[in-house]
């Protein structure tokens, strides 16, 4: 059962916590975890992009000019792709780029993630986070303690509109719900923060 240590928002040890083996010591699945980012990635896509085909776009009721005798090339119509303001062939339209896998695939995917977070060093478990003021700046004191300040997810097991403030304006670093927790989230990210009680949260989901 792996171990880690707990800490408190100046960075120091208050004490160790036991994570559970079938979430923090799995054996890691990186083609899962590639095709779960792909599908977050996929399913964020818009696709709206569209063109007009040539019996979309406006005109063409009659033939140009008569077929033989003009000396130009024979044309039947002017909504034809060879001329200016024609159809466009093979050109974008409307779909949908998503796609689904099972919800145990995902659920192995997340613990995957959580398991290669944990062994390259990225998990940093908080006894709790409660600031002295909803503020930018004390956030950034609490992430420079605990030496991450660049690239954080930071994990609370409730939603908490202070938090949430703190985290606004801070480049680099994200704020999420133990609920919501991802796996393209976890993955971008170079260090996990998260609190005791927000572990319990995960654990208790993907245990079942």
């Amino acid at each position: 059962m792996p171990k880690v240590d707990v800490l408190d928002t100046s960075g120091a040890k208050v004490g160790e916590m036991d994570l559970s083996d079938s979430v923090f010591g799995v054996e890691i699945s990186e083609h899962l975890m590639h095709t779960v980012v792909r599908m977050h990635l996929e399913n964020s896509r818009v696709g709206t992009a569209d063109t007009k085909t040539r019996a979309e776009v406006a005109g063409g009721g009659r033939k140009p000019w008569r077929q033989k005798g003009t000396g130009r090339a024979r044309q039947g119509t002017i909504r034809s792709p060879l001329w200016r303001k024609g159809g466009v062939v093979f050109g974008p339209h409307p779909r949908k780029f998503g796609f689904t896998i099972p919800r145990k695939a995902k659920r192995l995917a997340l613990k995957s993630a959580l398991t290669s977070k944990l062994q390259a060093g990225g998990m940093i478990v908080l006894d709790d986070l409660v600031l002295a003021q909803p503020k930018t700046r004390e956030m950034v004191k609490v992430l420079s303690n605990l030496n991450a300040s660049k690239s954080a997810l930071v994990v609370t097991a409730d939603p908490d509109v202070g938090v949430a403030r703190s985290l606004n304006n801070i480049p680099g670093v994200s704020g999420i719900v133990a609920r919501n927790l991802n796996v393209y989230d976890v993955l971008r990210h170079d260090k996990l923060v998260i609190t005791r009680d927000a572990v319990s949260r995960v654990e208790g989901v993907l245990v079942g």
